[in-house]
């Protein structure tokens, strides 16, 4: 929400894999008697938790390092965080690897001020934000350059504007470089048909650094 206002741009992505320990005080699963940590991590290890540790209270906390840092206060808590969180915290191990999929990887972006340097590799990808009409129809029209033009989306996600009901915001992902002709020239149609279009950046996808 926050690319809405902020001056900053993506210049890079990295793709890094999670791996999910159980932290605990505790020295033996049976002892456990809550486990915390950010939605997305609990949401990652569902299945495990329910397997291991049935009936268990299980909580959100905003992050995973701050679920490590309250089970220091609590022999009967449980973190999920990475091994590095309970070397930090001396929490026990009492499982690793715990995420329910072995190949986990989540997605971070690198921010700067500048938009990222260099001309187009062949592997790249932009970062968009739209902001459409409420009109019948808007998104589709704003969306159909892309298609005219050959430009592969790779991924949309839309957020309400803050103040203006029923408004949204999309982020979208598309392969290629703001450079590349196809691009350049679907960003050129569809700003008559937008009221917000701002390129977040360009960068080598994660897939090919």
């Amino acid at each position: 929400d926050t690319f809405v206002d902020s001056p900053l741009n993506i210049v890079a992505e990295i793709s890094l894999e999670i791996r999910h320990c159980l932290l605990s005080r505790a020295t033996q699963l049976d002892q456990v008697k809550r486990v915390l940590a950010h939605p997305q991590a609990l949401a990652q290890c569902r299945r495990w938790i329910s397997t291991h540790l049935p009936g268990v209270s299980v909580e959100e906390a905003a992050n995973n390092a701050r679920a490590a840092e309250l089970a220091v206060a609590d022999r009967q808590t449980a973190a999920i965080a990475g091994r590095m969180a309970g070397d930090h915290y001396k929490l026990n191990v009492l499982a690793s690897n715990i995420q329910d999929q072995a190949a986990n990887f989540t997605r971070f972006v690198v921010l700067g001020r500048a938009q990222a340097p260099g001309n187009p590799t062949g592997h790249d990808k932009t970062s968009l934000l739209l902001s459409v009409r409420d009109e019948v129809g808007a998104l589709y029209h704003a969306l159909k350059p892309f298609a005219d033009h050959a430009v592969n989306l790779l991924r949309i996600e839309s957020r309400p504007l803050k103040g203006r009901p029923w408004e949204y915001f999309f982020f979208i992902d598309v392969a290629g470089h703001i450079h590349d002709e196809p691009i350049a020239l679907a960003l050129q149609e569809i700003q008559p048909l937008c009221s917000l279009v701002k390129v977040l950046g360009s960068y080598v996808s994660a897939n090919h650094t």
